[in-house]
Parts: structure tokens; C-alpha cells; sequence
């Protein structure tokens, strides 16, 4: 093991702090035996203002469920615990009612999130309070996002998938959000949308709100974030910086990490043997043990805490 130093300490409070954050189901078994389905344990993350911090993780890792988590919008069968603080204020479900689509924004997964009855550019009006400039703001919005002069014009199936996108940005924009999650935002664009769509992201930063931007795109994180939070099984397992993913991965900490960086075609392009686990299964020590080319049987049986090294985070007894 390497020493461990403390991070550099910040007097700005956070705009978003998510704390010891677990979030379980109840399932069924036969005879109606009642048990919990954790997904999501133990998170940890924090945004501060101008902060663009990417979670990243495979499909079913219970990234969306986070989003949902912090919005308020979880199923009423859903069990929490943990903490999760906006500019120091317990998130109550008091309180994420007053934040949500206007303090707190989300950029959804699926375009269909777009109402199919109302024309593009009245919906996006909507969020704008300034009630005098609605017209002329969107417009001006929509050109900044290059999108045509007359798509205010049209309904959402009249646009293609990347300009409907751009719509819900816009949305995001313009909705006075200090914290914005972009929900997978990415999958299915062309390359060009692509670009386009992380450009705009980025954008949404840049008038000093906070980004979560929830994706299993790798290049996509690396390319707008400044921190990585890498997501395996519902647990953080690593929270790097970006200047983290460089050469041969040496500067990451955790070994799923490190297996991730090197998979990408541009490194050895080295696939990592095995599956995620289910979300039913549990594990008395570290949920990568199985996986894991440095894991002992002392992993195998403790769980390891979140502990600060060189300036990241990570849950590993060998960092």
C-alpha cells in the first residue's frame, strides 16, 4: 500500500454532496419472502459550481437511479439512506419539489421526455422567466445551439434525434439551473451530433452551474469532465481527475479503473474477463473481488471504505 494524503481542501461549499448513498428495492420470493435488491451502495460524489463531473459506468450499474435519486422521482417502493446535501441543505422531498426543473435540471435519457402535442419552441419557453424576451430568448438560444431558425416551429418528430437533444439543452439552459444531469446523453449520435452534444454540455457550465453527467462513454467523460466518477456494481469505486487517464494508467488507483483505460482500442484494447455482478447478489468484501487481478482473500472477505490518495478517491486495500 502507498501512503495517503489528505486532498486539497476547498472553502467553497459544494453545490452537490452526496454522502453514504444506498438505495434499495423489495422483491418477492417464492412464498412471498420479502428481501431488498440493493442497487446502489455506499455512493459518494461531490460538484461544486463550474463543475462538470462524469459517472461513469456499464448499463445497469444504477447511474439513472442516482439521477432519480437526487430529483426525487423514485418509485414510492424505493428504500434510502445516506445524505445528499444541495449548497449545504438536506435534499428533503420537501425541498427537491421546490429545486426540481428549476435549481436542479435534468437533461433526460430519451427524447421522448419532449411533450409530441406542442411545438419545440413554446415548451422550451416555458422554463423562461423572463415572460416579456420568452420568443426572442429561445431563439437566440436556439441559434447558440445551432439549430435552424425555424425549429421553434416545429413538433419533436419533425426533428431528427440530434437536434432534439439540442432542444432539451436548450431547456436545461434556460431554466436557471444551478446543477444540471445530463442522463446518457450521447448513445445512438453520429459523430457530428456527438461532438456537438458534449460541446454543449460543456456550455452549461460555463455560466457557473454544476454538471453531473451520467454516461457509459468513456471518451465522452474524458472529454468535457473534469473529475471521473467510475461506478461498478452501485458503489463508487474511484473518483479521478481527469489528467488521471494518461500513458498506461498508472496515475488511477483503482484496478477497474485501470482495466477500463486500458480496453480502449487506442491503449492494449485489453478486455477484462467477467461479468458485473447482478444487482441480487452480496458480497461481504469488495464487489470487484471476482474480477479482480490483485484481489486476496482479505478482500474477498472486508469491505473495503473510500480513502483519499494522491489527491483522488478510491475503494481498494492495494491502491
Amino acid at each position: 500500500m502507498i501512503n495517503k494524503s489528505h486532498p486539497d481542501t476547498k472553502e467553497v461549499m459544494p453545490l452537490l454532496e452526496v454522502k453514504q448513498l444506498s438505495l434499495s428495492f423489495p422483491q418477492y420470493k417464492e412464498g412471498f419472502e420479502e428481501s431488498y435488491i440493493q442497487v446502489i451502495r455506499d455512493f459518494e460524489l461531490t460538484i461544486h459550481s463550474g463543475e462538470i463531473v462524469a459517472v461513469v459506468g456499464s448499463s445497469g450499474s444504477g447511474k439513472s437511479l442516482l439521477a432519480d435519486s437526487i430529483l426525487g422521482i423514485l418509485p414510492d417502493n424505493a428504500q434510502t439512506n445516506g445524505t445528499i446535501l444541495f449548497e449545504g441543505a438536506p435534499l428533503t422531498p420537501k425541498l427537491q419539489d421546490e429545486l426540481r426543473g428549476k435549481a436542479i435540471s435534468l437533461i433526460p435519457q430519451s427524447v421522448k421526455a419532449l411533450d409530441p402535442l406542442m411545438k419545440t419552441g413554446k415548451q422550451v419557453q416555458s422554463v423562461i422567466r423572463d415572460k416579456k424576451n420568452r420568443k426572442r430568448i429561445q431563439e437566440e438560444t436556439f441559434l447558440k445551439l445551432n439549430l435552424p431558425p425555424n425549429t421553434g416551429d416545429k413538433y419533436p418528430f419533425e426533428l431528427s434525434g440530434g437536434m432534439a437533444r439540442r432542444v432539451l439543452i436548450a431547456t436545461a439552459m434556460l431554466s436557471g439551473a444551478k446543477l444540471i444531469i445530463a442522463d446518457e446523453p450521447t448513445p445512438g449520435l453520429d459523430e457530428q451530433a456527438w461532438e456537438e452534444t458534449l460541446i454543449n454540455i460543456k456550455q452549461l457550465s460555463e455560466t457557473n452551474g454544476g454538471v453531473m453527467f451520467i454516461t457509459h462513454d468513456i471518451h465522452a467523460a474524458l472529454k468535457i469532465a473534469d473529475k471521473i466518477a467510475v461506478f461498478y456494481a452501485g458503489e463508487t469505486i474511484e473518483i479521478a481527475n481527469k489528467e488521471d487517464f494518461s500513458g498506461q494508467g498508472d496515475k488511477l488507483r483503482h484496478p477497474y479503473t485501470k482495466a477500463l483505460w486500458l480496453a480502449l482500442p487506442e491503449n492494449d484494447f485489453k478486455a477484462l474477463k467477467g461479468n458485473q455482478p447482478d444487482s441480487e447478489e452480496v458480497f461481504t468484501g469488495c464487489v470487484f473481488a471476482p474480477r479482480c487481478p490483485i484481489a486476496t482473500e482479505y478482500c474477498r472477505s472486508n469491505k473495503p471504505k473510500s480513502a483519499v490518495i494522491n489527491k483522488g478517491i478510491t475503494r481498494c486495500f492495494y491502491a
